[in-house]
């Protein structure tokens, strides 16, 4: 070990034994290191602070701006906090020691005398890799340096792909509930490997979303309130298990998305809170430091270390753990400063107003870096407030996210499901007045976990009826979804229709899946996964105006509504026709684009999904009708007075106007999905 200048440190307090180790290696943690990490401009200070493998030894850098003395304790030192104390360089906020002789998974923590010399209790390393096994809540060494992937392929074409015109179906999990094992104990990481990524590949869905694995004390939190915020939860084995499980999902073509929590942390005492004594990571103010209804902590937004903390935590699993993309939580709560707050909760920003601008110049300025850093990587809001602009570019004054959940579209859909058919046609806005926003972002549908717990029920029994008609709803509610704008998220189990509420302690309900009416509707996903990956017309132009068009949008006494879906290229155009009572219509006219024959894609009534059987025989023919043009004094609710022909355009001229008409079958409780065949009568 090299000599340190003892005018460059402040020995925190003397070893006790000639191991105490080397303390301040400038070479380890250069100035340049140090200033980067002052302005949060540095982008890899996961590879600078926490415990790296290095020579022999680990070296350790914390940062305590506001302690007057820190050491590492651990199993290698029998946790004595003279044997190896921390350096302070004079005008750094860190300390650093490097201890020869340990690696990989020794168990340590930091022991930090605050400002008036008072011992704080233990703390886990912010920046540690790896940690215990809760209920223990040490850190652990890991050498992330040994991470191996074979996924290099994947990335590089995954980094070609344009997401706003790809198919992106994701499939949200908690791995500690997905599956458990036979003695009710969890599956490993590499167990999931195997089975969760064979079922996704198998289900036809193209992501796979995570719930937070970051390292949290409690099982209840469903990891919504991280300690280890660079450590994969040791419920499920260590770092490199979970590595292979996302090396094994990019094998076989899956995109692997994690949840992530820059919103709040929990108090424990071993955490983030008071670390060196002070507010340090969470805001000091009493109200934007603390999260009242989570009783959590706030981070300090507009610190320019807590805002590095951030950036390098995202960056850190984009680029050591290579997955696809982040789904930032409760964004909502980090915009706004009254987020469920009474009067008296909360006090406007220094223009009066109600945003917290750190809060969004650290979700700008992460979303750029991400983006210049990692263009591959997806970047999605869960924001439920009107907020503009979420998934619109920095440059342009967004928040530069890719996508943005549209929980306005879950609420309003499936309240419409819950509704008794008699009913519905007082309702009919539920289901269209979301294409008066539906491009004005880049939208994710979500049908997520958070819909399915605190006794909201599972999505089969908020359905309406009896158990057919729920069975029905819901495989017309998913094929909906599935043809209509925007990219598709399903929680599991509901890919079968699990009949009760999630509950994190226990497995899904897999045994229901051999019945017909549950198989039913997991085939019925997997056929809408396959169809909406391989249909251009599907996915294409999600994103703009021209990739959609009402075809029936005001027949509110039937219920029926169609649309059209357009590709990027001509004449890719899918039919999507959904009747949304129990009464069945033997022929329904619709005016199309095309003449020719429009083949019969989906039909959630087939029998193999667990409906009737009533359709189309796989086809319908579309032809050309010459029709005298309505008078003006004609409203378009004359026209939809009667089953055929049905128009909603009503500004054809005063002469005879050819328009093309197709007449289908719709089953009860149903939708259709047509694609045209690419060829005209002639």
């Amino acid at each position: 070990m090299s000599m340190v200048e003892h005018s460059q440190v402040t020995q925190a307090s003397p070893p006790t034994s000639t191991d105490a180790g080397q303390a301040f290696n400038s070479t380890f943690l250069s100035d340049v290191d140090r200033y980067l990490f002052a302005q949060s401009t540095h982008f890899h200070l996961y590879d600078k602070l926490g415990a790296h493998v290095v020579n022999g030894g680990v070296q350790f850098v914390v940062w305590a701006p506001n302690a007057t003395s820190v050491a590492v304790v651990g199993d290698f030192n029998q946790w004595n906090d003279t044997a190896h104390p921390m350096q302070r360089h004079l005008d750094s906020s860190l300390w650093q020691v490097f201890v020869a002789g340990i690696g990989s998974g020794s168990v340590y923590k930091y022991a930090i005398n605050d400002a008036h010399g008072t011992r704080l209790p233990l703390k886990a390393d912010p920046y540690g890799f790896a940690a215990e096994l809760r209920p223990n809540t040490a850190s652990k060494v890991f050498d992330i340096s040994q991470l191996v992937w074979t996924d290099a392929d994947y990335l590089a074409q995954k980094a070609q792909q344009n997401p706003y015109t790809s198919p992106i179906s994701i499939y949200e999990v908690h791995l500690g509930s997905w599956q458990r094992a036979e003695d009710g104990g969890f599956l490993s990481y590499d167990e999931l490997a195997q089975r969760l990524v064979a079922y996704v590949k198998h289900m036809g869905f193209t992501h796979l979303e995570l719930m937070p694995v970051m390292e949290h004390p409690l099982d209840g939190s469903w990891g919504y309130q991280p300690i280890g915020m660079f450590a994969p939860t040791a419920r499920f084995g260590t770092p490199d298990g979970f590595a292979r499980l996302i090396d094994h999902a990019h094998a076989n073509g899956i995109g692997v998305l994690l949840d992530w929590v820059p919103a709040h942390f929990p108090i424990d005492a071993h955490g983030l809170t008071k670390f060196d004594g002070t507010p340090l990571y969470e805001h000091a103010d009493q109200f934007r430091g603390f999260h009242p209804i989570w009783n959590t902590a706030i981070f300090d937004y507009g610190r320019e270390e807590v805002a590095g903390f951030l950036i390098n935590n995202a960056l850190f699993w984009l680029e050591h753990y290579h997955l696809d993309g982040l789904r930032v939580d409760a964004v909502s709560s980090m915009l706004h400063l009254n987020f469920c707050r009474e009067e008296g909760q909360w006090e406007p920003n220094q223009t009066g107003g109600i945003e917290n601008i750190e809060a969004i110049a650290l979700i700008q300025k992460l979303n750029q870096v991400i983006h210049e850093r990692v263009p591959r990587a997806l970047m999605i809001a869960e924001e439920s407030s009107a907020h503009p602009m979420v998934s619109h570019g920095v440059d342009k004054g967004g928040l530069g996210f890719n996508f943005k959940w549209d929980l306005g579209f879950m609420h309003d859909t499936l309240d419409y499901f819950e509704t008794d058919p008699l009913y519905r046609t007082h309702h009919h806005d539920k289901l269209t007045f979301n294409q008066m926003y539906a491009h004005s972002e880049n939208y994710v549908l979500p049908l997520s976990h958070d819909e399915v717990v605190h006794g909201k029920s599972s999505l089969i029994h908020k359905m309406f009826g009896d158990n057919w008609q729920k069975f029905a709803n819901l495989r017309a509610y998913y094929a909906w979804m599935w043809a209509y704008p925007g990219k598709k998220l399903l929680f599991m189990g509901q890919e079968f229709a699990q009949r009760a509420e999630w509950d994190e302690d226990r497995s899904l309900d897999w045994h229901l899946a051999q019945f017909p009416e549950h198989a039913g509707i997991q085939h019925l996903v997997r056929d809408l996964n396959n169809l909406y990956r391989t249909t251009p017309a599907l996915h294409e132009s999600d994103h703009t105006h021209d990739g959609f068009e009402w075809v029936q949008v005001n027949d509110t006494r039937n219920s029926v509504f169609a649309w059209l879906r357009k590709g990027t290229t001509p004449n890719t155009i899918v039919l999507v026709v959904a009747n949304l009572t129990p009464n069945p219509h033997a022929q329904y006219t619709l005016r199309v684009p095309k003449t020719g024959i429009w083949f019969e894609r989906l039909n959630t009534d087939a029998t193999v999904y667990g409906g009737t059987g009533m359709g189309n025989m796989g086809q319908a023919l579309a032809s050309a009708m010459v029709l005298p043009s309505p008078a003006p004094s004609e409203s378009i609710a004359a026209d939809i007075s009667t089953e055929a022909p049905i128009t909603i355009k009503s500004n054809r001229p005063n002469t005879t106007d050819p328009e093309v008409q197709l007449t289908v079958c719709l089953p009860p409780l149903a939708t259709l999905i047509f694609e045209w065949s690419g060829q005209e009568d002639t």
